[in-house]
């Protein structure tokens, strides 16, 4: 068993990270005071590759493999969530799904662009009336002739909404089916969707999460992803890899947390002493590092199985659970060490707080995240499933 990442891992972990600490991690208390999607970072994010690092090379992006992709997430992630999240929809719920399931020319039609950053992608499955129960949604897609389909429904928390070129959006083909089966992908342009609303957030204050609206929209035959009535397939397969993910997402936030709390009680003196010679601290940083550090091995595994073509959805489901459990608990442990200081913006602990909670929530949240691990562990029968 080899736990030592690839020099090529290790390469890729240095550029991103060094990315993020010059051209990232100064500007992330901006841009969350402001709002402010940071859309000419995701070019210079495309010039380096890391807008498309598990993209193969004849595609356009950089051909690594999918635990390098995840090495990058946590570092953008460390220095900016928002900016991990809309790196991770773009290439897990975008990307890679044209990828794997994509004709050849829609893969050649659509992928280069995304995995040079030169446009954006985004993923729309959840509706007002269709979260967790997905295949509930209600947007519908109806044949115009014999080879075009008019799109007409709503989509909700659509992250990269706004700045978004290319679109994976779900409707409803076949009105007589219940349930999952008669959903269909398909692939579309800005032009097709109109924004009605970008989302007030808790956190995540420099990524874009909007509400769509399609009204009759025209799309030809050719924009449908995979066979008609599969649609649930790809967004399933989607998820599965997204959740890995956000995991990463979440183990840079609690990272950022912990080097936050340690650098604090390394310089903050009370009674004569750095607080953190005082044990209680010391506790706390020891019980965020073991935690961040056991999330990490979990993230690494689920994307590794993934790389491999192994089953992966317990595994996955696995380390975004505990790993957004870890990202909550380490930032807020990071608030208490900083104690009024860090219930102020003048540090980054109240933001790597805000922006941790949904890491709970989004993609599956926690609660269904349990759903999929217990299915797969009594299906297993033995109570070995995931070892």
């Amino acid at each position: 068993m080899d736990f030592a990442l690839s020099e090529e891992q290790q390469a890729i972990q240095a550029l991103a990270r060094e990315f993020a600490e010059q051209e990232i991690a100064p500007h992330a208390a901006d841009w969350d005071r402001e709002h402010r999607f940071p859309r000419e970072l995701f070019g210079k994010l495309g010039e380096l590759g890391l807008m498309g690092v598990c993209i193969p090379e004849e595609l356009g992006g950089a051909g690594a493999d999918f635990v390098s992709y995840v090495l990058v997430l946590e570092e953008l992630s460390r220095a900016d969530a928002g900016v991990g999240v809309t790196v991770a929809v773009h290439t897990s719920a975008a990307t890679l799904p044209i990828v794997a399931f994509g004709t050849d020319e829609q893969k050649a039609r659509f992928v280069p662009p995304l995995a040079r950053g030169e446009v954006i992608g985004a993923f729309a499955l959840t509706e007002p009336g269709a979260g967790s129960d997905a295949g509930s949604l209600r947007t519908t897609a109806v044949r115009d002739g014999d080879s075009a389909w008019r799109i007409n429904g709503t989509k909700q928390w659509c992250t990269n909404g706004s700045h978004a070129s290319t679109f994976l959006l779900f409707a409803r083909t076949d009105p007589e089916t219940e349930g999952a089966r008669g959903v269909s992908a398909f692939l579309l342009d800005a032009e097709h969707v109109e924004v009605t609303r970008e989302e007030e957030k808790l956190g995540l204050h420099s990524s874009s999460t909007a509400d769509l609206r399609l009204d009759n929209a025209l799309v030809d035959g050719d924009r449908m992803l995979h066979e008609e009535r599969k649609g649930f397939v790809v967004a399933m397969a989607t998820l599965d890899g997204g959740r890995i993910g956000i995991a990463a997402q979440a183990v840079g936030i609690a990272q950022a947390a912990l080097d936050t709390a340690r650098n604090y009680a390394l310089e903050r003196e009370q009674f004569g002493s750095r607080i953190a010679d005082f044990q209680a601290i010391r506790f706390k940083l020891a019980d965020m590092a073991t935690e961040i550090a056991a999330a990490r091995q979990l993230t690494l595994r689920a994307a590794w199985l993934k790389q491999a073509g192994l089953p992966h959805g317990s595994e996955g489901a696995m380390a975004k659970l505990f790993a957004s459990q870890v990202a909550v608990r380490a930032s807020q442990e990071a608030i208490q060490v900083l104690g009024g200081y860090g219930y102020t913006r003048e540090f980054p602990a109240e933001r790597y707080y805000r922006d941790a909670k949904i890491t709970e929530i989004y993609e599956g949240t926690s609660e269904i995240q349990r759903i999929v691990i217990s299915r797969e562990l009594l299906r297993a029968g033995s109570g070995t499933a995931g070892a």
